[in-house]
């Protein structure tokens, strides 16, 4: 599945796979930030916006970036770490480049990833994790290198706590090297492709691609060159998704109740 590059927040430039489908519960959308680099003055993020029933999760591999948010987290992103935002029955928030960032310029790259709740889940209170690089748990075997932002991979586990079980994993691997994954029978899986070009049985995915991945089996990844990928897995949640910019619910009465309480600051 090919890529299509648009603009979101306050310009910035996305590669963006073709509207999530079924396949891809529990996510919804899968963004690459960039890479763009800007020259001083340039620099452009996403000022504040709300979010309701679901999880944004942003992954920096370059540059800076501020988070702040209506429940009063602060922080700030650097390459490797990771903020994983439940946005829950509402939450108001930025992420900008930091001030340096935007005097000096520089490479932005990154991902934002949303990932669905529960119905029963979708009006829980909003919850901020932050994970520095320094903090993530890293995979090393014979040429491939894992982050694990969360699930397994190597028999390295993440620490991060998530509200369904979600497999997030940034991989690079050398240039002939191979990595074997077991997916579970009841997750949805797939590879991005972000560089180079990874050969899975028959399917060669290559950059700016997102392949889907068969389920309950030894997946084996083969990189034709040196390479990175995001593998992300999860359950599917099979109820009714209505859907209106920030916001994901399960009905229409709930989407313009949450712009209504946008509306009247009653979201966060």
């Amino acid at each position: 599945m090919p890529t299509r590059t648009m603009l979101e927040g306050g310009g910035f430039k996305v590669r963006r796979p073709a509207a999530m489908g079924s396949l891809m519960s529990p996510f919804l959308l899968l963004d690459e930030m960039g890479p763009t680099d800007y020259g001083p003055g340039e620099a452009v993020g996403a000022p504040w916006h709300p979010h309701r029933g679901f999880e944004t999760v942003t992954y920096l591999l370059a540059g800076e970036m501020e988070h702040e948010d209506s429940v009063g987290s602060k922080g700030t992103l650097s390459p490797g770490d990771v903020q994983w935002m439940t946005a829950g029955k509402g939450i108001i928030h930025s992420e900008m480049p930091t001030s340096k960032m935007i005097a000096k310029g520089g490479l932005i790259h990154g991902f934002q990833i949303w990932v669905n709740l529960l119905a029963k889940d979708k009006m829980i209170s909003p919850r901020y994790q932050e994970i520095s690089a320094s903090e993530s748990n890293i995979a090393r075997k014979n040429g491939v290198w894992a982050r694990v932002i969360a699930g397994e991979c190597l028999g390295v586990e993440s620490s991060i706590d998530t509200m369904i079980p979600i497999t997030l994993i940034h991989v690079r691997m050398d240039r002939d090297s191979t990595l074997e994954k077991i997916l579970q029978e009841d997750l949805n899986c797939m590879i991005y492709v972000f560089k180079g070009s990874i050969d899975i049985g028959w399917m060669t995915v290559n950059d700016g691609s997102l392949a889907i991945l068969s389920k309950g089996s030894k997946i084996e990844f083969k990189a034709r060159e040196e390479s990175e990928y995001l593998i992300l897995a999860g359950p599917e949640i099979n109820e009714p998704i209505a859907r209106y910019g920030p916001f994901v619910m399960n009905t229409q009465q709930e989407i313009r109740q949450a712009i209504d309480d946008y509306n009247r600051g009653r979201l966060a």
